[in-house]
């Protein structure tokens, strides 16, 4: 069952409810299709109290349900609430602690890795900017990453040679309430964007609606096998498929005897992605080939589907849990929450996935339990 079931199309719901509605047998008729009052309601009650402007939130999240034709059930408006209170405590554009001195490190960090000489990047942080303030200065009294990533495109488009030299060192990769990729937005913008863009996708993210959107886009718009928004909250720390894929790890080394570490990456990438220099999780499926019955080339081009739904489906995958099932004895679970310690310019303590995704999992049992269902009415005798 998937966590973030597809309303089949709200409209359409609503017309076959009128079809059915005088038939005979009750059970024959249809729900309704949720009002969006209704919905935008039950959003503002399981937020927390002290949230400001809680009815626009509630606009700008039912807007994005809509848009993407998620069903906005409880779990599901509660998944949303939990990870925007988690990621932002319900701001749009939220403070980062320590950030100029976080983003200076970053942006040496990056050019160190592109080549471009430290002292370089120095001399053009010094050049003056719109408001007559170094762009140095400007970066010393940030307080946002809205603010931070506004200052660097003003700086790459305006020094000599600035987007051949530095369009790479924006330290800015995440943004906005819910704090997604903005290179997963800027893809997801690809199959549609309900919003005008003043400016680019990458400023849209550090607006509410936009954040929003591509937020609940990136945790339910997409096919996975599983029972529990836990497994889509990791997800959203360590990437989409994550969780199966840490799963199936964990089917190939109880069937191969191999120790792997569950993190959910399959293959290696980048400068080792060939498929000549396979990694370790590759490897303990090719040493099962022979009893699921699988090529190496058939192995490489499963893996290769890791990071989409097809995966799941493949002869691969379900002859790996077929054989790991039968020698346990019992069918191993198809989710897992990966084992990934968590690194970045702002992370400042020792944090893991499992850290994230549970922290999340409490705020939404909190959300799920904040207005108690109402009781079913009684049938008369």
């Amino acid at each position: 069952m998937h966590a973030a079931r597809r309303a089949g199309g709200w409209i359409a719901v609503i017309g076959v409810a009128a079809l059915v509605g005088c038939a005979s047998e009750p059970r024959l008729r249809r729900p309704a299709a949720p009002k969006p009052d209704a919905v935008r309601a039950q959003i503002v009650k399981r937020m927390p109290a002290n949230t400001p402007d809680r009815e626009g939130w509630a606009v700008d999240i039912y807007a994005a349900f809509a848009a993407l034709e998620i069903e906005p059930d409880v779990p599901n408006l509660c998944a949303v609430l939990a990870v925007t209170e988690q990621e932002s405590t319900f701001q749009a554009d939220p403070p980062v602690p320590d950030l100029p001195k976080i983003a200076r490190a970053e942006i040496d960090r990056r050019a160190a890795r592109l080549g471009v000489p430290r002292f370089a990047v120095s001399l053009a942080l010094k050049l003056p900017s719109p408001d007559g303030r170094s762009y140095a200065e400007r970066i010393g009294a940030v307080r946002t990453e809205r603010e931070l990533s506004e200052i660097f495109e003003s700086f790459v488009g305006r020094v000599p040679l600035g987007e051949r030299l530095f369009a790479g060192l924006n330290p800015v990769r995440t943004g906005g309430p819910m704090q997604v990729s903005i290179a997963f937005a800027e893809r997801q913008a690809q199959q549609g964007y309900p919003y005008p863009v003043e400016v680019s996708i990458r400023r849209e993210v550090f607006t509410r609606r936009g954040g929003l959107y591509f937020g609940i886009a990136h945790l339910l718009d997409y096919e996975a096998p599983y029972d529990a928004h836990l497994y889509r909250f990791a997800d959203f720390n360590a990437g989409r498929w994550a969780s199966r894929n840490a799963a199936f790890q964990h089917a190939v080394s109880r069937a191969s005897g191999i120790p792997l570490v569950l993190d959910g990456d399959l293959i290696r990438r980048g400068r080792d992605a060939a498929a000549a220099n396979p990694g370790s999780t590759e490897l303990a499926v090719r040493a099962l080939g022979a009893r699921i019955d699988a090529s190496d080339a058939a192995i490489r081009r499963a893996l290769e589907q890791g990071d989409g739904p097809e995966f799941e489906r493949s002869d691969v995958y379900e002859r790996v849990f077929a054989l790991a099932d039968r020698l346990e004895g019992r069918p191993l679970p198809r989710a897992r929450v990966p084992d990934i310690e968590l690194k970045g310019p702002k992370i400042a303590r020792k944090l893991t996935t499992r850290w994230f995704a549970e922290r999340v999992e409490t705020r939404h049992r909190r959300c799920v339990a904040r207005v108690p269902a109402p009781a079913p009415a009684r049938r008369g005798n």
